[in-house]
C-alpha cells in the first residue's frame, strides 16, 4: 500500500481556510509537503513521524491524519496552521486512514498488529481497539450506515465494522490480496481491488455480499468512486492506465492512460 506520495485535498471552506491545499506525503525525508492547488507551488513542509504511509483529512474540523508505518503513530494536523497538535500512538505499521465526519471517528489500520484503532477526533485519544484478519491494508468509511470497511491482504477478506459498537459484525471473503477500498454511499455499493487476482468485487452493504467481480488491468491497487455519475477509478501498480467502471452495469467502460503506474486517481482525472 506504500506509495511514493499521496495527496488529498481537504474543504475547509466552511472554517474559513484555503479550500485548495494538496498535502502530499514524502515517504522518504518523514515529511508532509503543503502545495497551492492554483500555484503548484510548495507553501509549507511539515515534519511528521517515521515512514509516513497514508493521510486522509475531516472537513467538518479542519484535521488532517498521518499515519506513520516506522513510528507506530498518527500525526494529527491543523489545516489552518499547517502544524502537528498531536501525535498518537497506535498499533503496530499504521496503513490507512478512514474518517467518519459526521461522529468525528477515526480509523486506523494497522498491518503489524492486526487490529484497527479507533480515535476520538476531539481528544485525540485511541478509544477502541478492534481486532481483525491478517495484515489489514486499507480502511474507508460509509457515514450514513455508520459501517467501516477493512481489507484483510493476507487473508482475502473485508471486515465490516459496526461504528455504534466497534466491533466486527461481518467477514467478506473476496478474491487474491484485497488492497484498495472505494465506497459509494449513494448507492450502498463497497469496490475492494484485488491486486492478486487483477479484479474489483462489489459488494452490497445492505447485506454484505459480492454481487460481482469485475475483471481490470495488472495489481489493481488505489480505487475512487464518483458518486454524481456512479463511475469507479481504478489504479495499476505495473500499467500506466485507469480502469473506469460504470457502477450500473459493473463493466469496464474506459482504460485512460495516465503518467505513472503509481499515480494518484486525483492527479489524472477531476473526480468534481
Amino acid at each position: 500500500m506504500a506509495k511514493k506520495a499521496k495527496k488529498i485535498n481537504v474543504n475547509f471552506s466552511d472554517s474559513g481556510a484555503s479550500n485548495d491545499q494538496l498535502y502530499v506525503i514524502d515517504e522518504n525525508n518523514n515529511v508532509i509537503s503543503v502545495v497551492n492547488a492554483t500555484t503548484n507551488n510548495v507553501v509549507s513542509t511539515i515534519p511528521v513521524g517515521h515512514q509516513p504511509v497514508s493521510l486522509n483529512g475531516n472537513p467538518n474540523n479542519n484535521r488532517i491524519y498521518v499515519t506513520n508505518g516506522g513510528s507506530q503513530t498518527v500525526s494529527v494536523i491543523d489545516g489552518a496552521t499547517n502544524t502537528v497538535i498531536a501525535i498518537i500512538p497506535v498499533g503496530i505499521q499504521p496503513a490507512g486512514v478512514g474518517i467518519n465526519p459526521y461522529i468525528n471517528r477515526i480509523y486506523i489500520s494497522n498491518r503489524g498488529s492486526n487490529t484497527v484503532s479507533v480515535i476520538d477526533g476531539l481528544t485525540n485519544t485511541v478509544i477502541s481497539t478492534i481486532s481483525v484478519e491478517t495484515y489489514p491494508t486499507d480502511i474507508n468509511v460509509h457515514p450514513y450506515i455508520n459501517r467501516i470497511y477493512v481489507t484483510n491482504e493476507f487473508r482475502n477478506t473485508v471486515s465490516v465494522i459496526d461504528g455504534l459498537t466497534n466491533t466486527v459484525i461481518s467477514t467478506i471473503s473476496v478474491e487474491s490480496q484485497p488492497s484498495g477500498i472505494g465506497i459509494n454511499s449513494a448507492t450502498n455499493r463497497i469496490y475492494i481491488s484485488n491486486r492478486g487476482s487483477n479484479t474489483v468485487s462489489v459488494i452490497d452493504a445492505i447485506t454484505n455480499n459480492v454481487m460481482a467481480i469485475i475483471p481490470v488491468g495488472n495489481q489493481p491497487t488505489s480505487i475512487e468512486v464518483n458518486s454524481a455519475n456512479n463511475q469507479i477509478y481504478v489504479t495499476h501498480e505495473t500499467e500506466n492506465t485507469i480502469s473506469v467502471i460504470d457502477g450500473l452495469t459493473n463493466i469496464v467502460v474506459a482504460t485512460v492512460p495516465v503518467t505513472s503506474p503509481m499515480a494518484n486517481i486525483d492527479e489524472d482525472l477531476s473526480l468534481e
